[in-house]
């Protein structure tokens, strides 16, 4: 069995990865209840957002289907930050265990479908590789826009992700 899908996405993975961790390192845990609008996520929930992501990944690669509310059950509990320490600890195992299951994935794996289900109604049905690109990374990558932005307005000093920061230069 070849795994050329997702060994061609491990680089990308593992650079997003890192980056959205130098993002999370920075959270100040103090200001956690900062919304820059009244329907804005807080800081702590963004943050706690962002720090969840990698378990996405993980569900996606070891299941064919998630179910956010199945009936008689209780509804997905969403991680909120904090500490900044706890978030970044979090983050760190669960895009190690992700990592390890995208390395072991055989392109039959990636190019099997995988649905997302609210109280049993489907809500997309895309190839796992699909769902790990977008839904995953480019959901990661989204809202770690969105946490800079926070950061910026609480005048923490950026880190550079794709070159140096204006804070770096």
């Amino acid at each position: 069995m070849s795994n050329a899908i997702s060994q061609s996405l491990l680089p990308e993975f593992d650079m997003e990865m890192m980056n959205t961790r130098k993002v999370l390192e920075r959270v100040p845990e103090m200001q956690g209840a900062f919304k820059p609008h009244q329907k804005s996520m807080s800081l702590a929930r963004l943050a706690g957002h962002v720090a969840e992501m990698p378990t996405w990944g993980m569900v996606t690669l070891a299941q064919d289907e998630l179910d956010m509310r199945p009936e008689g059950t209780s509804q997905y509990q969403a991680y909120v930050l904090t500490r900044t320490a706890d978030a970044v600890k979090f983050f760190d195992e669960n895009y190690r265990l992700a990592r390890e299951l995208l390395t072991a994935a055989t392109d039959e794996t990636m190019m099997r479908t995988w649905t997302l289900k609210d109280q049993g109604k489907v809500l997309m049905a895309l190839p796992k590789v699909a769902v790990l690109r977008g839904f995953v990374m480019n959901h990661m990558i989204h809202h770690r826009a969105q946490l800079l932005v926070y950061l910026r307005m609480n005048d923490v000093p950026l880190p550079g992700l794709y070159g140096p920061s204006a804070d770096e230069q």
